[in-house]
């Protein structure tokens, strides 16, 4: 990961909030509760974790009336990025090697993936 790049973690709930904010592009902590789907959480849950995500930058919000619509801050891209990279640094000593091995001997993998993988190789390579 470069260093000028922000680490972002998130947990599980933190993520699926995000995403939410992602896909509605902005919605009010009812709109997130329910999205969320089921088990349903409770509304002072939701609030208190976008709350959580808007002090660490993740989230903002507007005021429309008296509801506060939330929206993300940060790409999808980014977090995934970032994430993806924690995890190839605390798990593989950041071997991307090791990971792509790791996921390939324990996981079930398509011929297509496989093509798709090698395609992506080459073009890395600069070999189209």
């Amino acid at each position: 990961m470069r260093e000028k790049e922000r680490r972002i973690r998130l947990g599980d709930l933190q993520l699926r909030i995000m995403r939410v904010l992602w896909d509605s592009d902005a919605a009010t902590v009812s709109e997130v509760q329910r999205l969320l789907g089921r088990p349903p959480l409770a509304y002072t849950t939701v609030a208190t974790m976008l709350r959580k995500l808007e002090e660490r930058g993740l989230v903002g919000h507007l005021e429309e009336g008296r509801k506060f619509l939330y929206r993300a801050t940060v790409s999808m891209n980014e977090v995934t990025r970032s994430m993806a990279g924690d995890l190839v640094d605390r798990l593989f000593d950041g071997s991307l090697a090791d990971a792509v091995s790791h996921l390939l001997e324990s996981r079930d993998i398509s011929r297509e993936e496989l093509d798709r993988l090698e395609q992506m190789i080459q073009e890395r390579k600069g070999n189209p």
